[in-house]
This record gives C-alpha cells, sequence and structure tokens, in this order.
C-alpha cells in the first residue's frame, strides 16, 4: 500500500471520529471516592522525589513526616466517604467498574491505614540499638546495596546512611492492599497484588541485624510468591475463558445462568464447568497463600523471622487484612453459586490451617517463629468465619481482622525491646525471668499473648467468638468444635511463654530491655488500648462490622 492510501485512511478515520462515529468514550473516574488510594499513591510519588532532593541529614524527618500525614489525610477520606453513605444506602461500582464502594472496602481500607500509621512508628524507631559512630541507627541496613560485611557496607554505616526509602516502599504496599479488598474485576485484583507484594519483598531485605537471614527470607518470599501470582493469573485466564469477561459482575452472571447476550465467538467455551472450576481453584490458592492457610503457608515461619521485625509487625496485620478482604469479595460475589463445590475444600483447608499452625507452635523455640505460627492458626479461625457465607459471616471476620491486626503490630513491636549484643533476642530462652527484670514490658506482652489465646475481655475473645458464632449458625459445628480444640492448644503455647517470663529465674547475661522512643511506644500502647477495649466493650465495632458487611453486587 502507498504512503498516499495510508494517509487518506488516517485522515478519513480522524473525519469520521470527528463526525461523531466511532469515539472512544472518555473514561469516568470518581476521583473522590478514589481518593483515600490517591492520596497514598501521591504521598509515595513524593518520597521518592525526596530521596532523590532532600538533602541526606533531612530525608528521615521528612519522610517519617509525609508518611504519617498521608495515611491520616486517607484516614480521614475513608471516614468522610463512610459518612457520606458509600458504605450502605450509596453503595456502587466505580472507576468504570474497577473497584467496588461499598461497607467491606471502607471498613478494611480504614483498618489497613490506622495500622500502617501504628506500624510506620515502629519503622522510624531510632532509640533501641546503641548509637554507631554518633549516629543513631534503624532497624534497616545502612545501605541496601552493600555486600553484607564488605569495605562499603561499613563505610556507609560510618557515614551514619540509613536507608529512608523504606517509607515511600511502605507507602506504595499500602496503596496495593487498599484497591486489593475493593477490586471488582481479576485485572485490578492482580494488579494491587503486584504492586503490594514487591515492595514488601524489598523490604523483608533490609535487615541491619542478621543481614544474610534477612535476604533469604526476602528470597523465599519472591520466589513463592511468584508461584502464587503464577496461579492467581492461571486461574484469571480460565475464569475469563468460561465467561468471556473479567468483571465479577458478568462472572457470577454467567455461574448463576442469567447471563444475557452472548457473544457468538466466546459461546463455544462459555459456561464449561471445567473451567470454572480450575479457574476458581487456581484463583483461591493464589489468595490462601496471602492469608498464610495450610498447605500455602511455608513461607510464613522463615520470612516473619527473616525480615526486620517492623516489617514483620506491618506485613502480619495489614497483608492479611486485604488478603482477607479480597477472599470474602471472590466468594461471596463470584462465586456464591458455587457454594456447594467450594465449601467442602474449604472446610478441609481450616481444619488443617487451625489444627496444623496449633500444634506446629509448640515446638518452636524462637519468638518470632512461634507468633508466625499464631498468625497460621489465626488464619484458620478467621476463615471458620468466611466459609459460614451469611451477613454474620462477613461482619465476624471484618471484627476480628480488626482486632488482629492491632495485637499483632503491638506484639511485634515489644519484640524489638528485648535486645542483647547480636541486637534482637528472639531466642525463648532468653525471655526466660523478664517479668522480673522488666515487668511493665513483660505485662504489656502477657496482654497481647492472652489476646491471641483468645481468653475473655480481650479482643482475641470477642472475635473468635463472633467467628465461631457466625459459623455454628451456619451449620458448621463440627467446625466449631475443631476450632476450640486448637484455641485450647494454641493457649498452652502463649502460657508456656508467660509462664517462662514470670515463674523463671533471669541468666546472668540475659538480655536487656531498651527504652524506646515516644514512637514505639505509642504503638505499644495503641495495642494495648484497641485490645482491651474491643474486649471490654465489643459491641459498638461489632455493630459497624455489622453495618459495613453488605457487599455491592
Amino acid at each position: 500500500m502507498s504512503a498516499t492510501a495510508v494517509h487518506s485512511l488516517w485522515t478519513t478515520a480522524a473525519a469520521e471520529s470527528a463526525n461523531g462515529i466511532d469515539k472512544i468514550p472518555a473514561p469516568n473516574i470518581e476521583y473522590a471516592q478514589l481518593a483515600p488510594v490517591l492520596i497514598v499513591v501521591g504521598a509515595a510519588v513524593l518520597g521518592i522525589l525526596a530521596e532523590a532532593f532532600v538533602p541526606r541529614k533531612g530525608r528521615y524527618h521528612t519522610q517519617l513526616f509525609l508518611s504519617v500525614v498521608a495515611l491520616a489525610a486517607a484516614f480521614a477520606a475513608v471516614v468522610a466517604l463512610a459518612a457520606g453513605g458509600y458504605g450502605t444506602t450509596k453503595k456502587h461500582i466505580a472507576a468504570m467498574g474497577a473497584i467496588a464502594m461499598d461497607g467491606p472496602t471502607l471498613f478494611l481500607q480504614g483498618t489497613i491505614l490506622l495500622a500502617s500509621v501504628v506500624a510506620v512508628f515502629t519503622f522510624a524507631e531510632r532509640r533501641l540499638d546503641p548509637e554507631a559512630h554518633g549516629n543513631r541507627v534503624d532497624s534497616f541496613v545502612a545501605q541496601a546495596a552493600s555486600v553484607p560485611g564488605s569495605d562499603s557496607e561499613k563505610a556507609a554505616v560510618k557515614a551514619g546512611f540509613t536507608t529512608t526509602e523504606v517509607f515511600p516502599l511502605a507507602l506504595f504496599a499500602v496503596a496495593g492492599m487498599l484497591v486489593f479488598p475493593a477490586a471488582n474485576d481479576l485485572l485490578t485484583l492482580f494488579i494491587a497484588l503486584e504492586v503490594f507484594s514487591l515492595p514488601l519483598y524489598l523490604l523483608c531485605a533490609l535487615a541491619r541485624r542478621k543481614r544474610l537471614l534477612s535476604q533469604e527470607a526476602a528470597v523465599k518470599y519472591f520466589l513463592l510468591g511468584a508461584f502464587s501470582s503464577a496461579f492467581l493469573l492461571f486461574g484469571i485466564a480460565l475464569l475469563y475463558g468460561y465467561a468471556g469477561s473479567v468483571s465479577y459482575a458478568r462472572i457470577a452472571e454467567v455461574v448463576g445462568g442469567t447471563v444475557q447476550n452472548v457473544d457468538p465467538a466466546l459461546a463455544g467455551t462459555m459456561g464449561n464447568d471445567a473451567l470454572l472450576l480450575i479457574g476458581g481453584a487456581l484463583l483461591i490458592m493464589g489468595l490462601l497463600f496471602k492469608v498464610g492457610a495450610v498447605p500455602f503457608h511455608m513461607w510464613t515461619p522463615d520470612v516473619y523471622q527473616g525480615a526486620p521485625t517492623p516489617v514483620t509487625g506491618f506485613m502480619a496485620a495489614a497483608t492479611k487484612v486485604a488478603a482477607f478482604g479480597a477472599l470474602l469479595r471472590l466468594l461471596y460475589v463470584v462465586l456464591p453459586g458455587l457454594r456447594w463445590d467450594w465449601r467442602p475444600v474449604m472446610w478441609a483447608v481450616v481444619i488443617i490451617t487451625m489444627l496444623g499452625g496449633a500444634i506446629v507452635a509448640i515446638t518452636q523455640t524462637d519468638i518470632k517463629r512461634l507468633l508466625a505460627y499464631s498468625s497460621i492458626a489465626h488464619a484458620g479461625f478467621i476463615l471458620a468465619g468466611v466459609i459460614a457465607a451469611t451477613p454474620d459471616g462477613i461482619s465476624s471476620v471484618l471484627f476480628y481482622l480488626a482486632a488482629y491486626s492491632f495485637v499483632t503490630i503491638g506484639a511485634f513491636a515489644v519484640v524489638t525491646l528485648v535486645r542483647d549484643a547480636g541486637g534482637e533476642a528472639t531466642h525463648l530462652s532468653k525471655w526466660a525471668g523478664l517479668g522480673r527484670r522488666s515487668p511493665l514490658v513483660a505485662a504489656v506482652f502477657a496482654v497481647f499473648l492472652l489476646a491471641f489465646a483468645g481468653i475473655p475481655l480481650t479482643s482475641g475473645f470477642s472475635g473468635k467468638f463472633a467467628v465461631f458464632k457466625a459459623a455454628a449458625e451456619s451449620g458448621a459445628g463440627a467446625l466449631v468444635v475443631v476450632g476450640v480444640i486448637a484455641s485450647a492448644i494454641a493457649a498452652f503455647f502463649y502460657i508456656r511463654v508467660i509462664v517462662l517470663m514470670f515463674f523463671s529465674e533471669p541468666k546472668a547475661d540475659g538480655p536487656t530491655v531498651a527504652v524506646p522512643s515516644a514512637l514505639t511506644m505509642t504503638a505499644i500502647a495503641v495495642g494495648v488500648v484497641v485490645t482491651l477495649v474491643l474486649g471490654v466493650a465489643p459491641q459498638y465495632f461489632l455493630d459497624l462490622a455489622g453495618q459495613a458487611g453488605g457487599f455491592v453486587r
């Protein structure tokens, strides 16, 4: 074809579109309703610019200020949206069908943002380690690109470098987590997954002490995370083949058999149950990996142990909230028509997760690994609420996630305080007699452990009671019995740690308890207050979760 012919085709096409034929419609984006995500992404981009243009001395304070202000502003935006009725009467699908604005979205986003503010305080702690060459140091490596133990690393420590990039990385992770439970099509879900996973892979590798262990944890997390992403993506492809769309509503219509106007090109594969069952199973596997459910839990103990402790707390709390939100939406909005297929499989997953996490935790000698297996058992308890497949099930899971996230961040913040010459003293034998050496720290940690165990008057009891009640009312009584047995097993190792702290003789060469700055004190205090308030007077928050329990379809 000659150049003039091509040119005339272009001019004809341009003239037609100018006359209003086949115009590409401009996207209609509700920016005000996406404000929480946009604020966090904007702050993350500003954080990167700060790394480039702010002098090294001023970066730490700039990044901390930027992160806290952005997360607080995003939370204010969530509250404003909730007050405007977007969680109840005005719930709808926004951003051209990509994002669902409803109660669960706003409740989970609020929980993630509050937990992230508290986690950022632990990121910013600089009082725990002794000063190096006259400079205060935090939990993160001086220069991430330096080989551990090399001359360049020593020079970076001597020069007082700090990795302030952790703040924008955390903000990008939070932005992905905000979109993940709100995603209303499978492509948005996958993009959100990658946006929050990639910064977490990096953050796991940045520990100042035990750098090789930290890097090993990051590599394990990355490799297994890549597997889970591949499962998820393959599931998306199969579901697209099944329904001819990646939209949640369209897939639900095809599953329910209520679909109108089928594209003739897709009629051949559409409604093929093999595609639906395999695609749905792969999608759920990808999400169960992020939740840390057995048998997709293998990464959890190694990553929790190797990552810098502030990152472990952030990851354990916020990632679980986002992943459970996405799992709820998938099972309740996309696959409710498959309930008889997915419930029996999820029963098996819940039972082995609750029992597996609780039993293996008994054998652990490292406090971070013990908390990792504890988090696996808790994933099982939360999944019991997911299985209920009722409005009460949704609200109980939302409440449990809010309660669990603050206890977790608080517990890991306490772990950062107990230190010896090598940094954090995470071996359980080092915690012997801690209650005599530092009664306040041991008492606070005991409160968190009792909450994990589900003892009455703590948030853990209110959360467990809510999910078990929802499961029992939906006909999963046998599951509740297994859950109570798993809770009893778990209570054994939590109380064992309390006995070790208060009723053992402290060793002469035992660890010391560092005095933190106001930042970590605030993080721990928030954890204690939330644990006690949700335990003593949970009704307001249960009602809030109940109001937020309606998904938009």
